[in-house]
This record gives structure tokens, C-alpha cells and sequence, in this order.
């Protein structure tokens, strides 16, 4: 059967939606990450958008860097958004992996001051091969060092830490009087909730 055409004037699709332009939380400096585009402002609300860190901060070697942030509020053609986790990509994790050489995760459910639970993701990738008492000295390690950090710092700062590379800095201080470390990262962060106050 045919579609039946519609009466009246209709406004095109496009033409009834408005363009946004989309920043980034304080801490990383309000930069624009780019464009988006509704027609209505409500429904930006919760969209997710991705840009490197590299982009962010105009600073090409943090390009394996992908943020992702959320919009949490539109105030005029402005989106503003927040935080809600980043991820090392795959090729630069493969690249710093060498043979001969543990490579040790730890997944790390953490709280920060203001409330915040935030899981880590920390990759420690060792010269040589250790044995299974150091791997699990070194997860412990890590997992007590991010710990303590996370529940002394807001999220702003808990995660401006993390991508200035203080907390992995630390890291490796700490875990090389273990076992001789050759690089330790965070490949992964993601906001998972706000904790009932």
C-alpha cells in the first residue's frame, strides 16, 4: 500500500535542529572538543563524546590517549560536560609489551574523597620475568598506593593526577624496590557511580 502523503507544511529534519558546541570539564582546561547537533537541548543530557588527550591539551604525544566525557548540562549553543573515563589504545599497550617479561594488571575498584567510585585499570610491564610471590607483591603495591590516593583526592584532582602521569611516577618509585620495573601505566579509568551521601 502507498504512504500516504502528509498535509500541511513540515519543517525538514535539519532544519529544526541547532548545533552545540561541546567542552570539557576545568580540569582539563574548558576546551572545546567539538560539535553536536539536537533539537532539543534535554536530549543532549548523558550523550557521550570522545576526543585524545592529545586534541585536549594540544599535545601530540598523549594522542594514544581516548577520553570520554558526558554532557551534564547545556547553557545556551554551550555543552558542558564531565568525566567519565579514559582508555590506553590497544596498539600502544601492545607496543611497550616485550617477551621474556611479566606483564602484571590490576583492576582496582577505588573511592575518591568526595564520594566518587572510579575503577582503575594499572598495566606494570616488569624487565624480566617474575615469579608469582613478586606479581603479587606488586598487585598489592599498587592496589594500597591507588587506594590511599584515590580516598585523599577529589575526583577533579584524582584524575588530573592520573593523566599528568603523577600516580603511575609514583607507581614506579614504589614497585621497582620490588622487582625491576620497565614501565608502569594506567591504561583504563571509568566513573562508575556517585556514592549515596
Amino acid at each position: 500500500m502507498a504512504k500516504r502523503k502528509q498535509v500541511g507544511r513540515r519543517v525538514e529534519g535539519w532544519k529544526a535542529k541547532k548545533w552545540y558546541r561541546v567542552y570539557v570539564p576545568e580540569a582539563f582546561g574548558r576546551t572545546e572538543i567539538g560539535d553536536t547537533i539536537t533539537n532539543d537541548p534535554a536530549n543532549l543530557v548523558g550523550r557521550v563524546m570522545t576526543a585524545t588527550l592529545g586534541e585536549i591539551l594540544q599535545d601530540y604525544s598523549k594522542s594514544h590517549i581516548k577520553m570520554r566525557f558526558k554532557v551534564a548540562n547545556v547553557a545556551g549553543d554551550a555543552a558542558y560536560t564531565e568525566f567519565v573515563g579514559h582508555e590506553v589504545t590497544r596498539d600502544y599497550l601492545r607496543s611497550l609489551v616485550k617477551r621474556r617479561a611479566s606483564r602484571i594488571d590490576a583492576v582496582l575498584p577505588v573511592m575518591t574523597k568526595d564520594g566518587k567510585r572510579v575503577r582503575v585499570t594499572v598495566t606494570c610491564l616488569t624487565i624480566s620475568r617474575a615469579n608469582m610471590s613478586q606479581v603479587h607483591a606488586i598487585r598489592q603495591a599498587i592496589a594500597q598506593y591507588v587506594t590511599t590516593r584515590a580516598a585523599a583526592s577529589d575526583m577533579e584532582s584524582f584524575v588530573k593526577d592520573i593523566m599528568t602521569g603523577d600516580v603511575a611516577r609514583d607507581l614506579f618509585k614504589i614497585t621497582k624496590t620490588i622487582y625491576p620495573i620497565r614501565r608502569i601505566e594506567i591504561t583504563k579509568t571509568r566513573v562508575e557511580r556517585i556514592a549515596a551521601v
